[in-house]
Order: C-alpha cells, then structure tokens, then sequence
C-alpha cells in the first residue's frame, strides 16, 4: 500500500466551495464532481490571467485524465485543490493533482494536457517562457524536460 499523498507535495493550491447540487442520493458528493474539481487547479495554472502559459494563437486541450478515488467527499464545506507538474514534453504536460476535504486525501488524477495551434487545432511547441513557469511548479521528484512524458 502507498502512502497517500499530503497536500505539501504540491506546489499549486486552489480550492472550490461544495454545492448542494454537487451531492447524490447517497448523501456525498457525485464522482463526476471530482473531474470538475481537478479542472478548477489545471485552469488556474494554465490560463491564469497574469499570464497565462498558451501562446497567443494557442490553447490547451485535455488528452487524458485518469481519477482515483481514496474517499468521499461530503456537503457543506470546500475542497482543496493540488496540483504539480510531473513532466514535460515537447507540447505536453503530464500534471499529478490530489483532492483533500479537511486535510484528508480523497482523490488523486494525473491528466495529460496538450498545447494547440487554435487553427488548425495541431500539436505545437510548449512556448519557452511557459516552460519555465511549469518547471517552478514541478514535483519535488520529476524528471528534466523532455524527459519520457508522452509525445503528443
């Protein structure tokens, strides 16, 4: 068995307030809210608007994003959001994120997110001012850029 991960292995940290309307009839919240909780730390990382990390004609698109679930997250209260870089690619970013209510872990998530021309919609080179941003926000252990992140 792992150790869970604490919210000090990540550099990054949002959080989102718990809406009634995130619950199900079991009375916690839906599973289908973790992907949009995970969303709300890869969005303030990458479009932040102090400067956001895709090239003027560029964006961001999400190619994988893989949950799990340690445990439930329950109404009312708040979530807090973690999130590191653990590895870079040409023009992709394999982030590591986790989920904790209260200071306890309940979900881990590790996305792969691509970086597009927005016309023709194509892979293209992460910018160098963006890589040097997303390097200060790696994980204590990650390897160097362009290290085995898939090449996307």
């Amino acid at each position: 068995m792992t150790t869970p991960p604490k919210p000090t292995d990540y550099p990054r940290h949002t959080h989102d307030k718990l809406r009634y309307a995130d619950t199900d009839r079991q009375g916690h919240v839906n599973n289908a809210v973790f992907s949009t909780l995970f969303e709300t730390g890869r969005v303030e990382l990458l479009y932040d608007p102090a400067g956001p990390l895709h090239a003027p004609d560029g964006a961001f698109v999400i190619a994988r994003l893989v949950i799990d679930f340690a445990d439930e997250i329950r109404w009312p209260g708040s979530v807090d959001v973690a999130t590191r870089v653990a590895s870079l690619g040409r023009s992709s970013i394999r982030l590591e994120q986790a989920l904790f209510q209260d200071g306890r872990h309940v979900a881990s998530a590790e996305s792969v997110i691509v970086h597009v021309d927005q016309g023709d919609r194509r892979s293209r080179p992460l910018p160098p001012s963006s890589v040097a941003a997303l390097e200060a926000c790696r994980a204590p252990d990650a390897a160097l850029a362009g290290d085995a992140a898939p090449r996307l």
